[in-house]
């Protein structure tokens, strides 16, 4: 079985999700406005948190993910969640994160999100994170730009929330170094 490291950032420490987290994630992610700026159902069902937790584990017994529960490092309450969906074969991940609403505005996002990236790139090797937002959401957008990513686009339409398209803006970063040039493959000269 992988064993993912906990995190700890200044304020955070970011563990992985245990089956006893899904009271706190049913609550959490149940409230409307969390739902409301995420791909979350709402209202939220009985029982979807144990299964979306037993999924995060299974995801990373595979390699194809990594998930942590963001908690105060003081207290150790949680108070949200970030998520990389790995494509090994890429090297690439998509960032997915939420807090609950009660700590929005504090900067938990940012440092979480910050922490997950070094993470995915120093641990993981990966080469490159993207993530989307709702475009009618630009605090995730923030968040984004304050961790380094960089705008990269807009999708319009591109997903259905409660039966309206959505328009998402794409941002993304690279491990340094940026950019390498492409060598043609085969035996050289």
């Amino acid at each position: 079985m992988e064993r993912q490291p906990i995190l700890a950032t200044g304020r955070l420490l970011l563990r992985p999700f245990d089956l006893a987290d899904a009271h706190t994630v049913q609550r959490l992610c149940g409230d409307y406005a969390v739902a409301a700026a995420t791909l979350l159902p709402y209202p939220y069902p009985d029982g979807l948190a144990e299964i979306w937790i037993a999924s995060l584990r299974e995801g990373i017994e595979r390699g194809d993910a990594a998930a942590f529960a963001v908690t105060l490092a003081g207290e150790g309450s949680l108070i949200g969640g970030v998520r990389l969906r790995i494509e090994t074969e890429h090297a690439r991940g998509e960032l997915g994160f939420w807090v609950a609403r009660s700590c929005w505005g504090r900067g938990y996002a940012t440092e979480a999100v910050r922490a997950v990236i070094a993470y995915g790139f120093s641990a993981l090797g990966l080469h490159r994170i993207h993530a989307i937002h709702f475009s009618r959401n630009p605090a995730s957008g923030r968040v984004m730009e304050k961790c380094g990513m960089l705008h990269e686009g807009r999708f319009r339409g591109h997903v259905r929330k409660w039966g309206i398209y959505e328009d998402v803006d794409l941002w993304g970063i690279l491990r340094e170094p940026a950019f390498r040039p492409l060598s043609p493959p085969g035996p050289s000269a």
